[in-house]
């Protein structure tokens, strides 16, 4: 029993089907083979089972069932996952009509099995499908997780925004805007615009003035892609430029001094 345990799948299978010696019969092999049963003989009775275990991931049905077929169990069960929960569907039947077939295949059943069903075909269909859950629930889960990491890089950089703009002296009354800044002058690399900027954010228009692909910048320092092109879009939208090549241009030797001898005419 303790092995059994050890070795189950994370992934339960809910097996629905209207007489009991079937249901039993599917159960007992299924467990054997290290897989964890939820047991039914009814639609009614599956639906409840499926609202109350989160675990249940695979549903091993019988086409034709007294209060709703498989083809409809399947339907109602997809209307409560909705979009956040993953569970693929097998079918089985007594007597294969095409039109049926068809059917399933069209509403997202991913494989049916004749009766009697040879349980070794049916315990590789069973792998076959929970390696679909399972990678599935990978690829959702890295989704989430890339979307929790943007979120953070967000407020990572908010926070450096509060930061600067702490640090950052009050301005100089309106009349001295007219004189030239001489600390500009001195480093021209960095113009006036680009000072609202957090550090990484510099760091990333910075890469981009010498021409690297987000590929490149993302390895230079050590995040993902889809972080760099957030840090880009936050950049072009806090100095106001429409393109890559504009920021480029901005961050050339002489695009400071150019701009301060604009401003203070």
């Amino acid at each position: 029993m303790e092995n059994r345990v050890k070795n189950s799948s994370p992934i339960k299978i809910l097996i629905v089907d209207g007489q009991p010696l079937i249901v039993e019969e599917l159960c007992e092999f299924l467990e054997s083979s290290g897989y964890r049963c939820v047991p039914c003989e009814s639609s009614r009775c599956a639906i409840n089972a499926f609202e109350a275990d989160p675990d249940i991931s695979l549903v091993l049905c019988d086409l034709h069932m007294p209060d709703m077929n498989g083809i409809e169990l399947t339907q109602q069960l997809q209307a409560l996952a909705g979009k956040q929960r993953i569970f693929e569907s097998i079918l089985l039947t007594g007597r294969a009509d095409k039109q049926d077939v068809i059917k399933a295949l069209r509403v997202g059943i991913a494989d049916y099995y004749q009766k009697p069903v040879d349980l070794t075909e049916l315990l590789e269909g069973i792998q076959r499908q929970v390696a679909v859950v399972q990678e599935r629930q990978k690829t959702e889960k890295l989704g989430h997780l890339n979307q929790k990491l943007q979120y953070l890089a967000e407020s990572i950089d908010d926070l450096y925004q509060d930061m600067e703009s702490v640090r950052r002296p009050p301005q100089a009354p309106e009349h001295a805007t007219q004189a030239f800044d001489q600390n500009a002058l001195a480093n021209p690399q960095i113009p006036t615009i680009f000072k609202q900027l957090s550090p990484r954010q510099l760091d990333v228009a910075k890469l981009v003035s010498k021409g690297q692909t987000n590929y490149q910048i993302a390895c230079d320092l050590g995040i993902t892609e889809n972080t760099v092109k957030l840090y880009v879009s936050q950049v072009l939208r806090l100095t106001h430029m429409n393109n890559r090549t504009q920021l480029a241009l901005a961050l050339s030797p002489n695009a400071s001094v150019q701009q301060h001898r604009q401003t203070a005419h």
